[in-house]
């Protein structure tokens, strides 16, 4: 046994593994939908017809006057990174804080993402940030939206981060003024904010993605994206009761995520529910259930970063004496990720051990869709054929049983879809009439570079453009800082030259603690501006490179997704790696922050007194 799995003959695997019979099924299945075309998107920031489906249907819009001010941080995004790092600065010292979001309210994704049945696929234990600060524990092993925005709301005014906010406020420009050392923010309302430290906080899920499908701009029904659910055209809430929806047909596009999680409450409701898929995901189990009310009893302090931690270490293949999550990441992904290794295997047995793995749990996954899923045709197409780490996997419990309802029917288009009418869609030549369509296509990669994700231009000094300056990958110091953007932090992100974790908590929880005690420091010592300097950027670019791992061998043969970049992963530049190859090595990150900040030297800084 090694990590808690069996090891076997290389040719015993439970299934019969053939590996060339399984890479040709999968091959066949990734060429169905490598389309021309078929990935594109719009750009709904300037595609200014479809912009309306960025509109907030959630919180009113005021007009307010333009703002003239001085903070000493501005903090671009109001969603976990943000508040997170907002609660982190304020712990330093920081007294004006001014929070620029979009939305009405914090909470980022989890504002905006309202679906009906939307939930965390992380245990909510390790999901939810500073539970212990707050003295909260979550209600459900995975919570469910509406408590994740809920705990997001808290820790804002715990910290005093909402008074200062400006919402449905979008930052247009940021650029460094080298006469008063201060960054001055420009947004679409008129606003002027000189700020002494900036922190870019604006998420890996914030820009939505929408088809380029012929004819959208025809649909005479209702559509809208899960990202903005219309509860006044559906009725009922994040829990479902989509009362509205009892005399409509509905089609929604896209099963990944969002799909799975609200699909089941529109085949309650609907009359009848059509579900367009291009790719099936993998669906393992959930298991959800309330917290047991012991669960706090024995909780000793820094119990959560523990738990965090414990989790991130099986992910990484790291011993641990005993798994406190126990899930579908651990049993599945951490093993698939990162797969036990005897020393005595060559590495062309260790690479077959690793597929014929991964084949098993790709097969444990397509007979759970047989054995639940009632018509045979439909069973079949939900089976998904590709290699476990090619999509970002889901876990559900009641999506696969919504097709034994007799009023929904999967269409299963890997070619997408032809083109949208007055009335409906059209797949292969035959029209479906619809009532309204949901745009359940999710968002873009958690790898677009940031200076896209960003929104804006940001100028830094001489008037350099960091979009510019990153035209061929991140250049940073720890994936935060970079040469020639003074007191400008960087919240770390997937293909930022930080790490990766699973749980996306952990690294911005790292990061805030990271910024706040920098910040803290910084003031402490009086310094004015601090600046990356060439050499110590260029150093750390020059260990990500040596450490990148190329992975296009594996990823080429997948399905197309956002983790491959569409069937191209060669895309992803070396400089969009991670500390240590792969996802990175998270631990020996976090040593290397303890160490450089316990030093008080800020190593690689120019600092302006």
């Amino acid at each position: 046994m090694l990590q808690g799995i069996e090891m076997k003959d290389t040719d015993g695997f439970a299934h019969g593994f053939d590996p060339d019979k399984v890479r040709r099924k999968y091959l066949q299945e990734r060429d169905k939908r490598l389309v021309a075309g078929l990935a594109a998107i719009r750009d709904l920031r300037t595609d200014h017809h479809f912009a309306r489906y960025r509109r907030d249907p959630f919180t009113a819009y005021r007009d307010r006057a333009p703002l003239t001010d001085a903070v000493d941080v501005a903090i671009v995004g109001g969603g976990m990174a943000g508040v997170v790092a907002g609660a982190q600065l304020r712990k330093a010292g920081a007294r004006r804080i001014r929070i620029i979001d979009e939305a009405g309210g914090v909470g980022g994704t989890w504002y905006w993402n309202r679906y009906p049945g939307v939930m965390c696929d992380v245990e909510s234990y390790s999901y939810l940030p500073m539970l212990e600060d707050l003295g909260y524990i979550p209600k459900n092993r995975y919570a469910f939206g509406d408590e994740i925005l809920g705990h997001f709301e808290a820790i804002a005014a715990k910290y005093d981060l909402v008074a200062d906010a400006l919402f449905h406020t979008r930052v247009d420009r940021t650029e460094w003024d080298a006469a008063s050392s201060r960054w001055i923010l420009r947004t679409d309302r008129r606003d002027e904010i000189a700020a002494k430290y900036v922190v870019m906080a604006v998420g890996i899920l914030n820009l939505m993605k929408m088809p380029v499908i012929p004819g959208m701009e025809l649909f005479r029904g209702k559509s809208f994206h899960t990202a903005r659910w219309d509860f006044e055209y559906t009725g009922g809430n994040t829990h479902g009761g989509l009362s509205k929806l009892s005399d409509k047909v509905v089609g929604v596009v896209g099963t990944g995520a969002s799909g799975i999680q609200c699909i089941p409450h529109l085949a309650e409701a609907s009359e009848k529910l059509f579900v367009f898929q291009r790719t099936p995901s993998a669906i393992g189990v959930r298991s959800n259930r309330p917290t047991d009310a012991g669960f706090a009893k024995d909780l000793r302090p820094g119990w959560q970063r523990e738990r965090m931690e414990n989790f991130q270490a099986v992910i990484l293949g790291i011993p641990v004496e005993s798994d406190l999550v126990a899930d579908g990441w651990t049993r599945h992904f951490a093993p698939t990720y990162r797969y036990p290794r005897d020393p005595a295997w060559t590495d062309e047995e260790y690479e077959k051990r690793v597929e014929a793995f991964d084949f098993d749990v790709m097969e444990e996954h397509r007979q759970r869709v047989e054995k639940i899923v009632e018509d045979a045709a439909t069973a079949d197409a939900l089976k998904p054929y590709y290699r476990y780490i090619c999509k970002r996997p889901c876990f559900h419990d009641e999506y696969l049983q919504a097709f034994n309802a007799p009023n929904v029917e999967l269409v299963d288009c890997p070619a997408g879809i032809e083109r949208v009418t007055e009335d409906g869609l059209v797949v292969q030549g035959l029209e479906f009439s619809l009532d309204c369509i949901v745009y359940a296509t999710g968002f873009e990669a958690e790898t677009t570079p940031f200076y896209r994700r960003a929104g804006h231009e940001i100028f830094g000094r001489n008037g350099v453009r960091l979009a510019e300056r990153w035209n061929e990958g991140p250049r940073t110091l720890f994936g935060m800082m970079s040469h020639g953007f003074p007191n400008l932090f960087i919240m770390p992100c997937p293909g930022q030259q930080a790490v990766v974790t699973v749980n996306h908590t952990l690294i911005t929880v790292e990061a805030a603690e990271h910024i706040g005690a920098m910040v803290g420091g910084l003031e402490e010592k009086g310094v004015a501006a601090f600046e990356v300097s060439e050499e110590a950027e260029a150093d750390w670019c020059e260990t990500i490179v040596s450490t990148h791992v190329d992975s296009s061998p594996v990823m080429s043969l997948c399905t197309p997704s956002r983790l491959n970049h569409e069937g191209n992963p060669s895309a992803l530049s070396p400089l969009a790696g991670s500390y240590g190859g792969g996802m990175g090595d998270f631990f020996a990150f976090k040593k290397l922050l303890a160490d450089w900040r316990e030093s008080g030297a800020f190593a690689g800084l120019v600092l302006e007194e």
